[in-house]
């Protein structure tokens, strides 16, 4: 088994189901008491937000790539950055430390490619809704995307730091956020992705009767099969 680096606190909430998620993946695989062998990374949240708040990028980059490197020479073969929105940076990451970074957006257009779709719809932080990192990631497979307008992204946005990301889940941005979806249906979607590692905790598949690409989990499986193969 090789052991995965991860990069969390992005934030602590959704860190914690990529544990549980990468080590149950593992257990299913090889059973009896086997599970993941992974080291984490933890930020301080507030330290990467607002660097990012900033448009000051080169910062966030330096403070992953020190941890990254921290993993790698703590014997990590693989790094899993546990939030879509830092995948803005993975490319660079990964070239930084000479190490894989499992990317998120990869791993979710292959699971949209195996189900068969064309296009979907995209919710999560604005950086990942309207910016080339993750989108272009599905564009080059011929996966096209449709995103909320304006203002919803806006809310959507908000609701992800000021309300998921510090685990207060209110029905009324449930309602939002399905409303959203619903509408993008309408607009061809045929199926959405849960683009924030928090939205799966706001948002389960029981609440919308069309298909739903939960990007923790999709992300988490694939480092699972990494770390396996």
């Amino acid at each position: 088994m090789k052991l995965l680096g991860l990069i969390g606190g992005t934030s602590w909430v959704s860190t914690i189901d990529y544990y549980r998620l990468i080590n149950q993946g593992i257990n299913e695989k090889l059973g009896d008491l086997n599970f993941a062998e992974c080291i984490i990374h933890s930020f301080n949240y507030a330290d990467i937000k607002r660097n990012n708040d900033a448009n000051d990028w080169d910062s966030t980059l330096k403070m992953i790539t020190s941890a990254g490197q921290n993993l790698k020479n703590s014997g990590a073969k693989a790094i899993v950055l546990c939030a879509n929105t830092m995948h803005k940076i993975a490319d660079q990451l990964e070239q930084n430390i000479q190490l894989p970074v499992i990317h998120i957006a990869t791993a979710t257009a292959n699971a949209i490619k195996e189900a068969g779709f064309k296009k979907v719809g995209l919710l999560g932080t604005k950086f990942t809704m309207e910016q080339a990192f993750f989108r272009d990631k599905l564009t080059e497979r011929g996966i096209e995307i449709v995103i909320p307008d304006d203002a919803e992204r806006d809310f959507i946005h908000y609701t992800i730091f000021e309300e998921l990301g510090r685990s207060v889940l209110k029905p009324e941005t449930k309602s939002f956020y399905l409303d959203v979806m619903h509408k993008l249906a309408t607009q061809g979607a045929e199926g959405i992705i849960m683009g924030c590692t928090e939205i799966p905790l706001l948002i389960s598949p029981d609440d919308i009767d069309m298909p739903l690409f939960d990007t923790t989990q999709i992300h988490s499986k694939a480092a699972v099969e990494f770390a396996l193969g």
